[in-house]
């Protein structure tokens, strides 16, 4: 630990049914814990590198199954593990498990459905080295993953997989957030949700920042350089860019990330969060990395329009992204390959919006080299591509992504794109699996679909 922390934590359950917060849609008896709430505030240092405060999460449990625990997700410790966690939490009594990415918190009384509890606890998080999702580059920070959540129980118990550099280990429900940030007005805090700015103390700003219906919250803090435009659909769009770009470049992806959400929202829906911050820093070590409102990306146009495709293939429509990533991955791939399409931008082949490399926009699929083992599947989880990273990009962006041009071929296009807006529309803020893909579109299409499945090996 940098700092130690002496405050004490409340953890506070209070057993009464609580309705769900104004605009959420049904809760999912089959996911728990239900319409989570955080409300956090916290406050930086003169960098943005250290931040100190407090975190507040509301849920209800929403199962017929009662709870008698939950557990907190601090995906940040990964790197460091309990020997140097990057993410504290101070007072909450329980087990660090997962390399300290899991804390187990016991609650005083078992919680029936319908009863509400709640978590309080003081908070430190401190950004490492490397320009990395959750890192820095020099004199700017991303703070993605880096609040504690809530994990997901379901049929198969408590989502308590491992972390993973080579693709996302993330699985939330829909959430609302109230986060306050304490900066120094040099530093600026793009981070999800709508944000209004107000006096602090002598030289530092206050940032409210508010986000519903969201999976996850996230920002940056530095001395980034800031445009901003609105699109013909209404979405306000800010570019926050590193040293390390260019004003030309910075304004290529702005005009890409305004048309990309329109085309987006006209196939899928229409945005839902009215604003959308994209973060641009070439020295990245990823291609790109998405969260609700909030990308971190680098100057490619593919990178873009891929991570901003995103809000709707796991942002809006969830997924268990470490047990089923072609889910959001080979949707969002497929996605760009369209929009690209739509608004006239070329991709970039050599280097797209994920590891595989193709670039494609279906051209290219019958190009794409054999499976390589009777074990690999598009459906597989990331426990199997971490065992093969090398083909992770091969099958999950390129072979998944040509999967579903294929369908289209099979199926038909327009057939398809009704299948996927109302496939969109039925999970909207839900939670997507590959069961549910397989009967809509099985039930889209006037054919039977169970050779397509076993030829693109879809389980």
């Amino acid at each position: 630990m940098r700092r130690p922390l002496t405050l004490i934590a409340v953890l506070a359950v209070l057993l009464s049914a609580a309705a769900a917060p104004p605009g959420h849609t049904a809760t999912d008896p089959a996911r728990t814990p239900g319409t989570p709430a955080y409300t956090v505030e916290l406050r930086s240092d003169a960098t943005g590198a250290h931040w100190r405060g407090h975190e507040r999460i509301a849920f209800t449990n929403t199962s017929a199954e009662p709870m008698d625990e939950v557990y907190l997700r601090l995906w940040d410790n990964a790197h460091g593990g309990c020997a140097a966690p990057a993410v504290r939490v101070s007072g909450l009594d329980g087990p660090y498990g997962v390399g300290c990415t899991a804390l187990r918190v016991p609650l005083p009384h078992p919680l029936r459905r319908g009863d509400s509890g709640a978590l309080e606890f003081d908070l430190a998080i401190d950004v490492p080295d490397g320009a990395d999702r959750f890192g820095r580059d020099g004199a700017f920070y991303f703070l993605g993953n880096a609040l504690p959540v809530l994990a997901v129980r379901d049929a198969a118990g408590w989502h308590l997989d491992p972390y993973t550099d080579n693709g996302e280990s993330f699985f939330a429900l829909v959430s609302d957030y109230a986060v306050t940030l304490d900066h120094p007005t040099g530093v600026l805090v793009p981070a999800t949700g709508t944000a209004v700015d107000g006096p602090g103390a002598p030289g530092r700003t206050i940032t409210k920042l508010t986000a519903r219906q969201v999976r996850e919250f996230a920002w940056a803090a530095g001395p980034f350089s800031r445009i901003e435009g609105r699109s013909p659909g209404g979405v306000r769009v800010a570019v926050h860019s590193a040293t390390n770009v260019t004003a030309k470049d910075a304004r290529h992806v702005l005009d890409l990330s305004l048309a990309s959400v329109d085309a987006l929202s006209t196939r899928y829906g229409a945005y839902p969060y009215g604003e959308l911050d994209v973060v641009v820093d070439n020295a990245f070590s990823f291609g790109g990395m998405e969260y609700a409102a909030f990308v971190l990306d680098r100057v490619r146009p593919s990178a873009v329009v891929h991570e901003v495709a995103h809000q709707w293939w796991y942002g809006i429509v969830g997924d268990d992204q470490y047990r089923t990533p072609w889910l959001d991955e080979s949707f969002a791939e497929y996605a760009m390959d369209l929009a690209l399409n739509d608004i006239g931008e070329p991709g970039d082949p050599s280097d797209d919006g994920g590891p595989g490399g193709l670039g494609h926009a279906g051209e290219d699929c019958a190009d794409l080299p054999p499976w390589q083992s009777v074990d690999e599947r598009l459906t597989n989880p990331m426990r199997y591509w971490d065992a093969h990273p090398d083909r992770y990009g091969p099958v999950v962006y390129d072979r998944g992504s040509c999967a579903l041009h294929d369908l289209s071929g099979l199926i038909g296009p327009e057939t398809m794109a009704t299948l996927l807006h109302d496939y969109a529309r039925a999970h909207w803020y839900g939670v997507s699996t590959t069961a549910d893909f397989k009967a809509a579109a099985q039930a889209a299409a006037s054919v039977d679909l169970a050779p397509f499945w076993r030829e693109h090996r879809i389980d």
